[in-house]
């Protein structure tokens, strides 16, 4: 499967979205990059690209909502410290419920990528 994301700015997404054990797959000019981990393809698209070009409606394509990409993690603080570093801001405190633990983390642009920690099986 294969998520797009809108971004305000492609440089300043790639650091964030290292943190969270991304890789820069490839990249086709500064509007634009294909970031890969574990089964997850995430293409990043910015200011210039087609996915950013006003409607017909006069809709403007942005980022942000609520809808989100969900990356697991066995060390939920650990990641989270590392996505705020990397510009990240959190929605709230990571939160418990009948899986695990989850937090939501805005990337610079304002995406939400749900930060997933499931409870110990034992």
């Amino acid at each position: 499967m294969t998520v797009r994301y809108l971004v305000d700015d492609v440089d300043a997404a790639l650091p964030f979205y290292r943190a969270l054990g991304f890789r820069l797959a490839d990249r086709w000019g500064p509007p634009f990059a294909v970031m890969k981990a574990k089964g997850q393809t995430l293409w990043l698209a910015g200011p210039g690209t087609s996915a950013r070009k006003k409607l017909a409606s006069g809709a403007l394509p942005a980022p942000g909502g609520w809808n989100r990409i969900v990356v697991e993690t066995k060390d939920l603080d650990a990641t989270l410290a590392k996505a705020l570093a990397a510009g990240g801001k959190a929605r709230s405190k990571p939160i418990k419920g009948p899986g695990g633990r989850q937090v939501l983390v805005d990337d610079p642009s304002g995406n939400p990528v749900e930060v997933f920690e499931a409870r110990d099986a034992t």
